[in-house]
């Protein structure tokens, strides 16, 4: 049974008894547990691959995955966690594909935006528009494991501790990373344009 993609919404039950169920196999508790975590797995998707349509085709698939392998989540981590990795890993294998095509990575309207600061004149909100699309770019141009960790912790917000568990990877090695990828746009862009980003 194929799960839906489901937007928004938060579980009833306790984490635990809906994991449980679904590893009995209940898709419907699949899909409840799945629906408190889909938008911020597909903001990251989105991040990562730069396109809409392919973003939810990459999240449908980490959701088909997720079903067939919730028999062999052993709870190490959170649900949340677990399905961020999958979720991460389908977008590697994604844009390894079309890497093998000769694509590069998309930047549509919605892809890699980051958010304006509010309350700005439009002489300000024109100069960190610039930034914020420099800073963009500058992203997609990052190999994925440091677009990956610049995405989690910085955009996202997440710990280091999660955001590593979810590149499947050490916290050392996660945070080797992370500023690697911040010195590559540092590079790319200047400091000025990492204030654009928000904390």
């Amino acid at each position: 049974m194929r799960p839906s993609l489901a937007v928004g919404g938060t579980a009833a039950m306790h984490e635990g008894t809906l994991v449980s169920r679904a590893q009995a196999g209940d898709v419907t508790a699949f899909e409840q547990l799945a629906s408190a975590h889909t938008d911020r797995v597909y903001a990251v998707v989105l991040r990562l691959v730069g396109d809409r349509g392919e973003a939810e085709d990459v999240v449908q698939e980490a959701l088909l995955r997720a079903w067939r392998a919730i028999g062999q989540f052993q709870r190490r981590a959170t649900f949340a966690t677990w399905l961020h990795r999958i979720a991460v890993n389908e977008a590697n294998r994604a844009l390894g594909r079309r890497a093998q095509a000769g694509s590069s990575v998309p930047i549509d309207d919605e892809g890699l935006r980051l958010s304006a600061p509010p309350h700005q004149g439009p002489a300000r909100t024109a100069e960190r528009g610039e930034l914020r699309r420099s800073l963009e770019l500058a992203i997609a141009e990052l190999a994925l494991p440091y677009r990956t960790a610049l995405v989690l912790r910085d955009i996202e917000g997440l710990s280091t501790r999660e955001a590593a568990a979810i590149a499947g990877v050490g916290e050392a090695a996660f945070k080797s990373r992370l500023h690697e990828a911040r010195t590559k746009v540092r590079a790319a862009i200047g400091d000025a344009a990492l204030l654009a980003a928000p904390g």
